[in-house]
């Protein structure tokens, strides 16, 4: 995935969020502001060729000093916003870096 084209989806507001995203966005207490503003200066952490849904990728992007990761993928020709959470353990040590043996 393309880090411009996924930003320029996202200021044309060419861009949605599954089911699963706005439950993990409450649950953290993430507002749509702070993922756009996440996503508009961050980067890609991971990319993910194929996971059955196609082709995706991890951002991670600060709103004001709070890490945000934003996972979104392609559908036709919008964004989806898969999943999005403030990194924290147990599943991350900082905002770029997985802990090991999950």
């Amino acid at each position: 995935m393309d880090l411009q084209s996924i930003k320029n989806k996202i200021r044309q507001n060419l861009y949605f969020y599954s089911q699963h995203a706005e439950i993990e966005r409450k649950a953290d207490g993430i507002t749509f502001e702070q993922i756009e503003q996440a996503i508009l200066t961050g980067t890609i952490l991971e990319k993910y060729p194929d996971t059955g849904r196609g082709e995706s990728c991890l951002i991670v992007g600060f709103f004001q000093k709070i890490p945000i990761h934003v996972v979104c993928g392609w559908r036709g020709e919008r964004i989806v916003i898969i999943t999005t959470y403030i990194p924290k353990l147990p599943k991350f040590i900082n905002p770029w870096t997985r802990k090991e043996n999950l």
